[in-house]
Order: C-alpha cells, then sequence, then structure tokens
C-alpha cells in the first residue's frame, strides 16, 4: 500500500485543546474510545479521552471529558497495536537501505523532546564491563492527522483532534546485551499523570489530582508525557521512545511480506450492531499484511473474553512472529524490499533526538539483534480491574523492579550481582535530612503496632538523624518497609536513610504522594531495631503472562461467539 497524506517533518502532530460540537464536560473518572471498545469491559456508551474543553479547569480532578453517545453522533471505537512495526524497524536495521537514501530517510523521521515531565530518573549503574541496560518505551498514536491515518482510523469527526496513546509498550534490552523483556500497559490503565509541558507552545498540563487513563498522557505535550507518566509510575529510566501511527502498521506489515498469526477456530471480528475489527480468517496459520494486519493488531471482540487484555496477548504473538519473520526471511535481502521498509518505517516515525536519525536507528537496531528470540519475553503488566478499567497491582512492582534492576524475565539469566541506582545528587549530611516516619504495619487482619513510628524515629535519632520526626496524623497500610522521595534532588538523601537502617536500595522509590524523604514502617517490621529485609522473590510474576519470542505454537483462543 502507498501511504499517502504524510505529515510534514516539522508538523509533530494534530491540534489538541478543543471541543468538537455538542462535547460536553463529564464526572467520570476516565474515558476513551476505539475501533473495538473503549475499555477493557464494555459498560455504556462510546466515550473519547484526552480533549480539554471550555470550564474544565485542566486535570483538576479524577474527571474527565466525555462525548456520549447519547448526546451526539456515536464515535466509532478504535484501538490500534502499532509496537509490532516498531521493533521490527528496530530490529532490522535502516541503514541496509543504503547510504545514497540517508539525508532523504532522516527528514522522514519526526522527532520530539524526550521527557516533558519535571521528575527525571537516574540511570542505573553501569556493570562491571562498564553496560546499561536500554529502555525504550514504544507508542502508538491514534492521530486522525493525515488522509491516510483518518481513512485507516474512521470516527472523521476526530480529524486533528487531540491524539492518544493507546499503545505503549516498555523495551527493555539488558546491559549484556542477552536478553529482552517487554511490558505492555493496558491503555485503560489508571494512573496520576505528572506535570507536563508542551515544547511546542509553552502551554503547561498540570500534574492531575485524580487518576486518569494512561493514554490521555499523549494529549498532555505529546510523548514525552507519556515517558514522563511511565517514569513516575514505574521508577525506571528510559532512554528513548519510538512513536508510530496508523499508517505505518499497514505500510510496514506490506514491506515485510505479511506475518504468520493463528487462530484456534475461524474468526470473523464483528459484532451484531456493527462493532468489531472486521478480521475474518480460517482456524490454523494465516499470513496477514495491510490492513489485515492493521485487523489482527486492533482486534478485541472475538479473542478470548474481548477485554483489551486478551488484545495484548494477540498483538505480543504477532510482535515474536514479525521477529522472527524477518531474522528468517531470505528475501529482505533485496536492496529494493529493503528500500521500501526503510522509507516506509521512517516516515511513520517520532523518535526523540537521541535516535533521530538512521545512523541512529540503525545502531540501536545493532543493539537489539544480538538478542535471539529465545531470549525475548513478552509479559502484560499484572493489574485487576476497577470498574471498567485497571490498575497496577502488586505482581506488577514486582515485574518493574525486575526490569529496574536488569533481571531476566525469562529466568535464565547467569548469577550477577545486581545493579542499583545511582542517587542524582549526592546525600547531604545526616543531621541535615529530614525525615517523615509513618506508621504503616496495619494489615487486613491485624491493628497497626502500636508506637512503631515513634520508636523507629528515636532508632534514627539515634544513628544521627536529628531532624526525624514521627507522623501520627493518618493511617498507613505497607506490605513492606519503604523510603519515599518526592524528586531527583532528595533520592541521595532517601538512600542514606534506607542503608543506616539496613533497608535495600529497591525499597527507596519516587513518588509524588510525598513532600520529602518520608519512611513507612511497612508490616514486615512491627517490631525490633534491626529490620530483616525480606528474601526478594526474582521470578516473572504469572499474572504477567509471560510469553516466549521463540514460541511459534502460540494460537488465539476464539470466542464461540464469532465464529463462522
Amino acid at each position: 500500500m502507498t501511504q499517502s497524506g504524510v505529515r510534514e517533518n516539522e508538523t509533530r502532530r494534530g491540534v489538541r485543546g478543543e471541543p468538537g460540537p455538542g462535547e460536553a464536560e463529564s464526572e467520570t473518572e476516565t474515558e476513551t474510545s476505539d475501533d473495538e471498545g473503549g475499555s477493557a469491559k464494555d459498560t455504556g456508551p462510546d466515550t473519547r479521552a484526552g480533549e480539554q474543553h471550555p470550564g474544565a479547569g485542566g486535570d483538576g480532578g479524577e474527571g474527565g471529558d466525555v462525548r456520549s453517545a447519547a448526546g451526539s453522533p456515536r464515535r466509532p471505537r478504535r484501538l490500534l497495536k502499532w509496537s509490532a512495526a516498531v521493533l521490527a524497524l528496530l530490529i532490522l536495521g535502516t541503514a541496509g537501505a543504503g547510504y545514497l537514501y540517508y539525508r532523504h530517510l532522516n527528514g522522514n523521521i519526526k522527532k520530539d523532546p524526550l521527557n516533558l515531565g519535571d521528575h527525571k530518573v537516574a540511570a542505573p549503574t553501569p556493570n562491571a564491563a562498564g553496560q546499561t541496560p536500554l529502555n525504550i518505551l514504544l507508542i502508538g498514536s491514534d492521530a486522525r492527522d493525515t488522509e491516510e491515518n483518518q481513512k485507516l482510523g474512521g470516527a472523521r469527526e476526530t480529524f486533528g483532534g487531540t491524539p492518544l496513546a493507546d499503545v505503549q509498550m516498555l523495551l527493555h534490552l539488558s546491559a549484556d546485551r542477552t536478553n529482552m523483556s517487554v511490558i505492555s500497559m493496558p491503555r485503560d490503565t489508571l494512573v496520576k499523570i505528572p506535570k507536563c509541558t508542551d515544547p511546542d507552545d509553552g502551554k503547561v498540563y498540570p500534574a492531575t489530582q485524580g487518576r486518569r487513563m494512561t493514554n490521555q498522557s499523549l494529549g498532555h505535550g505529546g510523548p514525552g508525557c507519556t515517558v514522563a507518566t511511565w517514569q513516575e509510575l514505574t521508577g525506571i529510566h528510559i532512554d528513548h521512545f519510538v512513536m508510530v501511527d496508523f499508517a505505518g502498521v499497514v505500510s510496514m506489515a506490506d514491506a515485510v511480506g505479511g506475518v504468520p498469526v493463528c487462530v484456534d477456530a475461524n474468526i470473523h471480528s464483528r459484532t451484531s450492531d456493527g462493532k468489531g475489527s472486521g478480521l475474518k480468517l480460517e482456524k490454523g496459520t494465516s499470513y496477514v499484511q495491510g490492513e489485515q494486519a492493521l485487523q489482527w493488531l486492533r482486534t478485541r471482540y472475538g479473542f478470548d473474553d474481548g477485554s483489551d487484555l486478551a488484545r495484548a496477548k494477540a498483538q505480543h504473538m504477532y510482535m515474536n512472529a514479525m521477529v522472527r519473520q524477518l531474522r528468517d526471511n531470505a528475501t529482505l535481502s533485496s536492496p529494493n524490499k529493503l528500500r521500501r521498509l526503510a522509507e516506509e518505517a521512517t516516515r511513520a516515525l517520532t523518535v526523540d533526538t537521541g535516535l533521530d536519525t538512521v545512523k541512529k536507528l540503525y545502531d540501536l537496531s545493532d543493539e537489539l539483534r544480538k538478542v535471539e528470540p529465545k531470549r525475548i519475553t513478552m509479559t502484560t503488566m499484572p493489574n485487576r480491574y476497577v470498574g471498567a478499567r485497571v490498575e497496577p497491582t502488586d505482581d506488577a512492582e514486582q515485574l518493574f523492579r525486575l526490569v529496574r534492576e536488569d533481571i531476566a524475565l525469562d529466568g535464565k539469566d547467569k548469577s550477577k550481582k545486581q545493579t542499583t541506582e545511582k542517587a542524582a545528587d549526592p546525600a547531604a549530611a545526616d543531621d541535615e535530612i529530614p525525615v517523615q516516619v509513618r506508621n504503616g504495619t496495619r494489615t487486613d487482619t491485624l491493628a497497626a503496632a502500636r508506637g512503631r513510628a515513634s520508636e523507629v524515629t528515636g532508632l534514627l535519632t539515634e544513628k544521627g538523624f536529628a531532624q526525624a520526626v514521627a507522623d501520627s496524623t493518618g493511617s498507613w497500610s505497607e506490605d513492606s518497609t519503604v523510603v519515599r522521595y518526592p524528586s531527583a534532588d532528595l533520592e541521595g538523601d532517601a538512600q542514606r536513610v534506607a542503608e543506616a537502617l539496613g533497608i535495600p536500595l529497591g525499597s527507596v522509590k519516587r513518588s509524588t504522594d510525598v513532600s520529602g524523604v518520608t519512611l513507612v514502617v511497612g508490616a514486615d517490621w512491627r517490631e525490633g531495631t534491626a529490620y530483616r529485609a525480606p528474601k526478594q522473590n526474582d521470578k516473572t510474576p504469572k499474572s504477567a503472562e509471560a510469553l516466549n519470542g521463540a514460541d511459534d505454537k502460540a494460537c488465539m483462543h476464539v470466542n464461540p461467539a464469532f465464529t463462522w
């Protein structure tokens, strides 16, 4: 398929912030829409998220702005998973198209700042060989900012509207380049979006007071705000982002000649009222490309329980298959095919300035190519339902910790010393570090251990932390003892407090829920003056539904209601 209507290089994304005719404010917590359904499980009329309206007052709370099918023409739902195309580009490397097209291809690539937030996460400490991990956020934008994107995405009334980050996957490449991990975050995950500043017009989007769907972060200034949101939630330092649009998926799928996918029964993704991607396949393995590949990646109705989680599973299968296809398909040795792949891929991309040339992308692809498919692990962020949305669970934090500490999700790491994150600033003197101590020993079955905040405050004071104070103004519950800090300039202080008490650095976490260094004494330290850290489990949680990159037998389960 020939891509048309490609944006000029200086055009980064569509017009944001203006309401469409008939749009009204709502006090609901979150909202979104897509071709296949607007939430993990449908509970009401179609809605669309992320558009600011007059009188909305910015973020201002848990509410958002909704356009209801009851109050205006129904918007077709839409969702797209572009990340396979991005991963394909990175694995293959665009430099194969030849230096002749170097300047032209560089001109195709759109650029944007990496992080629009105020808070930064320090890079991990290099290993003994001087290597550091690489973390790349893959983003799929649903922008309707070109004729091609509009045709593929539908919803004509949204042309030029606020885009949503409906695909978010973190790709982690280990420091020793032996393994790769991918974590998908469902686009309707409830998170707090941090303060972000639009690099184009300087508009400041204040931090949300309540939780919003993570896909709205893209409308708060661009992909750099999605990066900031991820770092805020996970504590993982992100080195780069790569964002792709609708047209990029179709053109990339055509360029590689199709990707093998499997279903365990005939499927037709179409409901009686016209919802669904339209995907129609026979039982077994089929090669999909072009718009059919797009249908596979956006299908929700027909896979498993019809949730966004099932769709993520299908995307992982597609990505794994595309990686294997690119590595094994000899036809891609053709210069013309490689040139076409490079042309289509670079037109589809928006990247940070650290990846803004073909040379930089090729260097990155060289690093990624070192990993064999059998050492690639695809996962979905462990979550639980909150109404029709989802939120991270404790297993999600376990998954994030493994990535932070560069532990392979496939469990095949050789014994190695875990890396720790270096402090952004050195710690102040102990007697100059204000520390607030909270009693978080309450559990579902046990009342809080009386006086623990005061006891541990006394312990800190004995160790020289003269500004430690007990906080008795609230009631907290924390399974494990943790030290929290609000900003990078206090990271060193927080680590120093943890070190003094024997608390592992993995339990030092940045959080906007605190205003200073805050020690929460958890249920694992209900008595005594010596903290004994629980033995950490370095296994990938089962709830992450890990899929190995070499698994070519995986097949999507078809809901019987969608067979033919």
